[in-house]
């Protein structure tokens, strides 16, 4: 069985990351990181939730002298140039850095107001950062992002239940000098791994299939997992040794994304129509 490579070039950004990323807001603790860090896992988001753990981890990467191995994500949803800086250098003291990897702009459907990439290209300038990212939910906004300069790294929303990218995002990006691309909602919140959503019959996929179904797709050089404990962690990691997905595998995992995703179209349906009944007897 293949598995996937230790470590991949995130795009033009350049830098060397596992091909599983790692998100701190979830409550994971220090001593989990640590070993994934020892396993290769080296892409850390510390995003709006910035919790201990991941904290502490950082703190301790960086005193036993492997900062430079460490590629350290801060994520801003400001939409405020000045409060953009603000909660920047609050993540970075917090953490005891001198510069984060990536800045990423957080959840924007359109181009940022021009302040806000004045600002990120400042912090960048001074060296606070070294690359700046995005993420957005509206695909077509990907399509401007990629052909910029301005963003190395984009965070696309993607999983099993969420494949549009595959026709509205990938194949009309630029080939050459692309930008690095990170998953992020890879279990769709973790409607994928709930037996209560499952077709009749089917067991629920576990998370290490849902990120192998993105690696499996070789536009993406990451996919983000959201541990909330050591367990789920070291479950995670087994995505890098039992590689990709065979095309039967990919079959049945998309069939029970499109089962997923149905059902919450008929929920959203549902409601809809009871809104629109209510509101007329009203």
């Amino acid at each position: 069985m293949a598995s996937f490579p230790p470590s991949v070039v995130l795009g033009r950004s350049g830098l060397q990351v596992c091909p599983l990323g790692v998100a701190g807001g979830y409550g994971v603790e220090e001593r989990a990181l640590l070993e994934a860090f020892e396993r290769g896992a080296n892409y850390w988001y510390h995003g709006s939730l910035r919790c201990q753990g991941m904290s502490a981890a950082v703190r301790s990467v960086t005193r036993a002298g492997k900062r430079d191995g460490l590629v350290v994500v801060l994520q801003s949803y400001s939409r405020w140039a000045w409060l953009l800086e603000r909660s920047f250098r609050s993540g970075l003291k917090s953490l005891g850095l001198e510069y984060a990897d990536v800045l990423l702009l957080g959840l924007f459907n359109s181009s940022p107001p021009a302040a806000i990439v004045e600002r990120a290209l400042g912090l960048q300038k001074s060296g606070l950062v070294r690359h700046i990212g995005i993420s957005a939910h509206r695909r077509p906004a990907f399509l401007e992002f990629g052909a910029q300069s301005t963003y190395d790294v984009l965070h696309i929303r993607y999983s099993p239940a969420h494949p549009g990218a595959e026709l509205d995002v990938f194949p009309k990006l630029p080939t050459p000098n692309r930008a690095g691309i990170v998953a992020y909602t890879a279990t769709r919140w973790g409607q994928l791994l709930d037996a209560r959503r499952m077709p009749e019959g089917e067991a629920p996929l576990r998370a290490s299939d849902c990120y192998r179904f993105v690696l499996s797709n070789s536009d993406f050089n990451v996919c983000m997992t959201g541990p909330r404990n050591g367990a789920e962690l070291r479950e995670a990691l087994t995505t890098l040794d039992e590689g990709p997905l065979s095309p039967e595998e990919v079959a049945h995992v998309r069939r029970i994304g499109q089962y997923v995703r149905a059902q919450r179209s008929l929920y959203q349906k549902f409601r809809a129509g009871r809104e629109a009944l209510l509101s007329g007897n009203s």
